[in-house]
């Protein structure tokens, strides 16, 4: 499975239902739907709760890979 694929998902998924729970709760007065900002907050923060303690979405991008490194020696 493609983690970056699923963080990818993740982000605007977090927004979508932060923004859908806090519409709800305007619209029925419902004061437990207002706890859709933490999802919304989290979404534009980029932060990934269940990322953070299962470690499988904060692949670092930059990270070079074995070959890239051996590459990049016999290139000096």
């Amino acid at each position: 499975m493609d983690y970056n694929k699923l963080k990818k998902f993740c982000r605007p998924f977090r927004i979508a239902i932060g923004s859908i729970l806090i519409i709800a709760g305007i619209a029925t007065g419902i004061v437990w739907f207002y706890l859709g900002i933490i999802p919304l907050v989290v979404g534009l923060m980029d932060f990934c709760p269940l990322c953070m303690i299962t470690k499988k979405c904060d692949i670092n991008p930059v990270v070079e890979t074995k070959e890239e490194s051996t590459q990049n020696e016999t290139k000096e």
